[in-house]
């Protein structure tokens, strides 16, 4: 499937108050001719399959599992699939973020899963900003400052409320933090919606064929072990930890090496989207089923595994097994059975201030053999601390720009219309956390010829 196939993707994001739902409805109630079906990520008790009617055209489907970045990825990916079901009712899709979400991760979404990002295409981010409150709000809250970073428009809300001073001075402060993104002024977010719709920011027409390494998606899950069983019965044993229930899947087939962990782990996410049954001490637990285990009463619980024939068994726990001295025993014997392989997932949830952009611009061709070693290692030492890039390359005996992009690890990049008359010039623009300019630039440049 090309990209003009795919179903482009707006996120739309910014801190409480800044005006979303409103440039929302703005754009569900103006003549674009746009089918736009919404995902809203919202607190609450709503769930995630009510479908509320706008009009003829438009449906929204509300999120209510909380903070969309570390908690709700396998919904959007089910609430996406769903929604392929009903293709025809629909051209183009709007996730609205809760104000206290990252938009990394939704972003993401886009690039690792292989069946969504055949289906869709994420056309760009776009935050609103509270320009009266939001000097304060970088102050206290790392998540304004991560939904500034990430975005590739800007729109700066409620300058009614500003003087003009204070506005161009914010926006200077903005594009600091951001470059690449384009800032619009405006008022109850009254913006036309060109300048937030059909961005092309995203152009994955080349999708990357493999996913990242280092980079720690954030999972509903901690920890995982992987168990090589025989035939026979099990009892897994869970002492009393900080939670009453631990949400569980047993995978079976579970290989114990990194990619293997990894692409379970992706598999796991859905898994955890699915509502978990309560199982109680004593019960039997199925394989592939996400489940509750109740662990209310003190003392030691015991749950029980049935395995028919020798297989390696996956455990994607909630909350790590040391903080349950969690054991797997075999019941004939007694025997504890120890885990082949161990992994914990560390959700990258850990925010700072400390974020900026710059800008490389300098002449010369690339060697694109160069480039790619030097950009490999560059994403896997620091990829978790690039939100975005984005840039123009001159490679070498090619007569076509080659544009990039990138979030995070995930990064992409294709040719681009003829160089032409234009000078050859490479340009580049990094957003993120404690970035050492000068050390990226020098890197960068030892890829010249």
């Amino acid at each position: 499937m090309n990209a003009k196939q795919k179903v482009p993707v707006t996120i739309l994001t910014g801190f409480l108050g800044s005006g979303k739902t409103t440039l929302l409805n703005r754009i569900l109630s103006e003549e674009h001719g746009k089918r736009i079906a919404v995902i809203e990520n919202e607190y609450g008790e709503v769930g995630i399959d009510q479908a509320l009617v706008i009009n003829a055209d438009e449906e929204i489907f509300e999120m209510s599992n909380g903070c969309i970045c570390c908690t709700v990825r396998g919904d959007l990916i089910r609430v996406l699939g769903n929604l392929m079901k009903r293709r025809d009712k629909f051209d183009y899709v709007l996730v609205e973020t809760t104000g206290l979400a990252d938009p990394g991760p939704v972003a993401q979404t886009f690039f690792m899963d292989d069946e969504i990002r055949e289906e869709f295409m994420l056309d760009g981010i776009v935050t609103l900003v509270d320009s009266a409150h939001v000097e304060q709000q970088l102050g206290r809250s790392d998540e304004s400052t991560e939904q500034i970073a990430f975005a590739d428009v800007l729109v700066l809300n409620k300058t009614d409320l500003v003087e003009d001073d204070g506005l161009d001075n914010l926006e200077a402060r903005l594009r600091d933090m951001n470059r690449m993104a384009r800032v619009v002024r405006s008022e109850k977010a009254d913006v036309p919606v060109d300048t937030v719709l059909n961005l092309s920011a995203f152009d994955l027409d080349q999708v990357l064929e493999r996913r990242p390494t280092f980079l720690e998606p954030e999972y509903p899950f901690e920890w995982t072990g992987v168990y090589p069983l025989q035939a026979g019965r099990y009892e897994l044993t869970l002492e009393e930890g900080p939670d009453p229930e631990m949400s569980l899947v047993v995978k079976a087939g579970q290989g114990g090496d990194d990619a293997a962990l990894r692409e379970g782990a992706e598999w796991c996410v859905r898994r955890y989207a699915e509502a978990a049954d309560d199982v109680a001490p004593g019960a039997s637990l199925e394989f592939e089923r996400h489940v509750s285990l109740q662990l209310q009463a003190p003392g030691s619980k015991s749950f029980f595994l049935d395995v028919q024939e020798a297989v390696q068994v996956g455990l994607y726990a909630q909350h790590t097994a040391e903080e349950f001295d969690m054991k797997l025993i075999r019941v004939d014997d007694g025997a504890v059975v120890p885990a082949e392989a161990e992994r914990v997932w560390v959700a990258q949830h850990e925010h700072d201030d400390e974020v900026g952009s710059f800008a490389i611009e300098c002449e010369g061709d690339v060697d694109p053999e160069r480039l790619n070693v030097w950009l490999s290692e560059l994403l896997r030492i620091r990829g978790i601390d690039i939100f975005r890039m984005k840039g123009f390359l001159s490679v070498a005996d090619d007569p076509n720009r080659f544009v990039f992009q990138g979030v995070h690890m995930l990064f992409d990049g294709q040719p681009d219309r003829p160089w032409g008359d234009m000078p050859r010039l490479n340009q580049l623009v990094f957003i993120g956390r404690n970035l050492d300019q000068d050390s990226i630039t020098a890197g960068f440049k030892t890829c010249l010829i």
